[in-house]
């Protein structure tokens, strides 16, 4: 959800004790994170066991864990620019995209994770009858930051959002401006695309198997599984709302927070999932299959985002109009 006009310019507050907090949260739950990748790259193994699948690709995860190192640097520059007064000179563009896709990445993982833990038949991701790639009390440290980091983050991004843009998303769904032929077929097209894309991830979860022949998903697999087949579906049903302007009375800002949310999870896991299964050219770790579906979610996102932007744009002539 994005538009790309020239900001507001409404009066800009210091930073209260509460804002500065959750920036401080933000930026040090990062350091645990870049502190293992770093070390990583250097050629550390903490928490790497022997036998571990990732030490077979040296070169790739070099190249991995750099990309990574730079997405979670980004996160401290988000909590930077969210709580500064120059923040809000920054073209819509560069700030909702960032933040877009670290909602999108996170979102699920901050669901999962504590599932895991609850109801997981391992302490890490790995099946206890197979050899894990990390150890377990990685996935603690780098998920519990990965935890923090969403909270703060997105706290911080509804405030600057309320502010910068809360005037154009006022009441509820039924006081949407109708939308254009073509935006209200790209909202439709978009709500079957992430309906479909949900159904082998809820499939997955239910069933325990994966796409590939003969794959038993582990529980923790399953309960992953069953997430992004949940985000799948709010995006489906957000994006139908928005399309077809049903449920008038819902509040129009929770159904862009839906949209915004389940469409980030889709478009940005599946273009992670679909660059490191390209980039890995393992067939048996990505088939065909899990790539078609993975490039299916991100046009999905990207359709979200495209509708998004008109939205806005629509909201803003008629706040105008209005106003």
């Amino acid at each position: 959800m994005t538009t790309l006009t020239a900001p507001l310019a409404p009066a800009v507050r210091p930073p209260s004790a509460a804002v500065r907090a959750l920036r401080a949260v933000a930026v040090v739950a990062c350091v645990p994170y870049l502190a293992l990748k770093v070390s990583w790259i250097a050629g550390g193994r903490l928490g790497i066991p022997d036998g571990s699948a990732l030490l077979e690709m040296p070169v790739l995860m070099t190249l991995a864990n750099s990309v990574t190192v730079l997405m979670d640097a980004a996160v401290i520059a988000l909590a930077l620019l969210l709580t500064q007064a120059w923040g809000r000179r920054v073209p819509a563009a560069l700030l909702v995209l960032p933040t877009w896709a670290a909602t999108g990445l996170l979102a699920p993982i901050m669901t999962a994770f504590p599932l895991q833990l609850l109801l997981g038949d391992s302490p890490g991701v790995t099946p206890p009858d197979e050899t894990p790639f990390l150890d377990p009390w990685v996935f603690t440290v780098v998920y519990g930051g990965f935890i923090l980091q969403g909270l703060a983050l997105g706290a911080l991004f509804v405030r600057y959002a309320k502010e910068r843009w809360g005037h154009l998303w006022q009441g509820p769904v039924a006081g949407l401006p109708r939308p254009a032929g073509r935006t209200g077929a790209a909202g439709t097209a978009g709500a079957v695309l992430a309906a479909a894309c949900s159904v082998p991830h809820l499939l997955a979860a239910c069933t325990g198997h994966g796409s590939a022949a003969g794959q038993a998903l582990s529980v923790n697999a399953r309960l992953v599984c069953g997430v992004h087949g949940a985000f799948a579906l709010t995006a489906a049903a957000g994006l139908l709302v928005l399309a077809l302007r049903l449920g008038g009375r819902i509040p129009l800002r929770a159904v862009l927070a839906a949209v915004w949310t389940g469409s980030g999870v889709l478009g940005c896991w599946g273009g992670w999932m679909l660059a490191t299964g390209t980039v890995a050219g393992n067939a048996e770790a990505a088939p065909l299959a899990d790539l078609l579906a993975y490039a299916v979610q991100v046009i999905t996102g990207l359709l979200a985002l495209v509708g998004g932007r008109s939205l806005f744009a629509r909201l803003r002539q008629q706040r105008e109009h209005t106003g």
